[in-house]
């Protein structure tokens, strides 16, 4: 009951930190960690998770949705850009990052060190999303920020892994090492891509045989990534790796035979999923600080140091050295890609100071580095204590911190007014739908001859298909492609503003006749269902 009492108050935690989020303008990571600092005063106790199953509970579905909802295209358009800070930026941060963690904090081994860099190498594109919510990053810049995030998440864990056997076992071979990653990796991959593959064709034949019930394809949705991360452990290859796979490899698998009503639900369900589990874990970074304090400053007596103010030291001092090692590996692979495009003869901008900065600066260090230092092993194979783990958890946290600090004060700075080169998504949406509506206008006619062709009220189906069509014909005539991305983007805002107005005033007018009796409950939830339905689809 204890527990359930915890799990319940923390839930109320993070409901109440987008309130005060928004009340007060600040990040909502940061509101996150303040509440369970907060929490912990209060109730005077700290929760304490096995670190195994922290990671199971908190990771696949992360892991598996970032790998779902990110843009295939985008992603493979600036693939060597991604590749470079996803792959090149976690390597050298582990023995960069790692060496001077040594040099700094000797008590700290080798293998520990590396171990810290690994998980501190991956990024958080929601937390930046919090972060910037009143600058909003530039979409080609979002989109690289997602796809490095969502392969340095792997990379980052995969090399922390290594890290810990090596400080387990005491010896590390590179040529096993080669081996086993390879293993890891391409077996990782390989049974997240089985794993949906077969729960899609499964999933498919079960629908077209016996019909669709949304709450089981929901369901289904969210079992995938655990399963795909558990058969992968099972096999000794990487659960993060399935997961992610899984996710990449859903949009491709899955058919587009849902309903509509399954698709809203399912989207609606794992942003309420997405939304619980990044709060929690921040408003358990925040509640498990104090404690983490207290432990690291005996770790800190065994270097020499009893000042316990040395611990902020070696927070800013390792935070600097994360953001000098990014900032110089953006700028060079920026320069790369500049180099690689004009020996293709295609115009590129210089680079430009304030986008490398933005980049290092949006690199900031999130859910996933917690969750992922928080399964630091609690002993060593002989039984004894971990080295210097909680010194580890508490330099993990001081950098989600100060990152997520640096960035909060200087990322909108940086933003405001920076202009990166825009691409043509706007130009090929509006195009799109230009071509759909045009369809949309042949198959109406089609059936309406077909359902008119030998009835007598046919001018009853022809004025009908005349109000379906106008909608398409207004949508063909009056999408401004031709007038440039901007226009089209401000024409779309202002119908889409107008629209949610008369959609108000709907709503209005549907609750003030249900208090006066003039509908029931029934009626006013299905009306109310349908103009939901319409709001989210102006909304995305």
């Amino acid at each position: 009951m204890h527990t359930i009492t915890i799990v319940l108050v923390m839930l109320l935690a993070v409901t109440v930190s987008g309130l005060l989020a928004r009340a007060t303008r600040l990040p909502l990571p940061l509101v996150q960690i303040a509440l369970g600092f907060a929490l912990v005063q209060v109730t005077g106790e700290s929760v304490e998770l096995d670190p195994h199953l922290f990671f199971l509970l908190f990771l696949p579905p992360l892991l598996f949705l970032d790998g779902w909802r990110i843009p295939k295209d985008e992603l493979f358009r600036d693939k060597g850009m991604v590749l470079e800070l996803a792959l090149g930026l976690v390597v050298m941060t582990v023995l960069g990052v790692g060496l001077f963690i040594h040099w700094l904090i000797p008590a700290m081994p080798y293998a520990v060190s590396f171990a810290l860099a690994a998980i501190l190498s991956p990024t958080d594109p929601i937390a930046v999303s919090a972060i910037a919510q009143r600058v909003p990053i530039p979409k080609r810049m979002m989109h690289i920020l997602e796809g490095e995030s969502l392969l340095n998440d792997a990379s980052g864990l995969v090399c922390m892994r290594f890290a810990v056997a090596a400080a387990l076992t005491g010896a590390f071979s590179l040529a096993d090492a080669l081996v086993s990653f390879s293993w890891v990796a391409l077996g990782g991959l390989g049974i997240g891509v089985a794993v949906a593959w077969v729960v899609t064709r499964v999933k498919s034949f079960a629908v077209r045989r016996f019909g669709e019930d949304p709450g089981s394809s929901i369901l289904i949705s969210v079992l995938i990534p655990f399963a795909s991360y558990l058969a992968a452990e099972h096999f000794h290859a990487s659960g993060i790796l399935a997961a992610v796979a899984a996710g990449i490899s859903m949009t491709f698998f899955e058919s587009g035979t849902l309903m509509a009503t399954t698709r809203v639900q399912r989207r609606a369900f794992w942003d309420t999923v997405q939304f619980i589990l990044n709060g929690t874990i921040f408003v358990l970074l925040g509640e498990q600080l104090p404690a983490l304090l207290d432990r690291s400053i005996n770790t800190v007596a065994d270097t020499g140091h009893d000042n316990p103010w040395w611990l902020l030291v070696y927070v800013l001092v390792i935070n600097a050295a994360l953001a000098s090692m990014r900032f110089a590996w953006v700028w060079v692979s920026l320069r790369i890609t500049v180099y690689r495009a004009r020996r293709r003869g295609e115009a590129h901008p210089p680079v430009a100071w304030r986008a490398v900065a933005a980049m290092s600066l949006a690199g900031v260090r999130g859910a996933l580095t917690l969750a992922g230092v928080m399964t630091l092993p609690l002993a060593m194979n002989d039984g004894s204590p971990f080295p210097a783990r909680d010194l580890a958890i508490f330099l993990a946290a001081g950098v989600i911190l100060m990152s997520l600090l640096a960035a909060s004060f200087a990322l909108p700075q940086v933003l405001r007014g920076l202009e990166l080169p825009e691409d043509d998504h706007d130009h090929l949406e509006g195009e799109a739908r230009v071509a759909a509506a045009v369809a949309a206008i042949r198959a109406i006619e089609d059936k309406l001859h077909e359902l008119a062709s030998e009835r007598t009220d046919a001018s009853l189906y022809a004025d009908i298909a005349a109000r379906v069509m106008e909608d398409y014909r207004r949508r063909v005539h009056a999408t401004p492609g031709q007038s440039g991305p901007r226009q089209a983007r401000h024409a779309r805002e202002i119908e889409r503003k107008l629209r949610l107005v008369g959609l108000e005033a709907e709503r209005s007018t549907y609750r003030q006749l249900r208090r006066n009796a003039a509908i029931d409950d029934t009626v006013l939830q299905k009306l109310d269902g349908e103009l939901d339905l319409v709001a989210a689809r102006l909304s995305v």
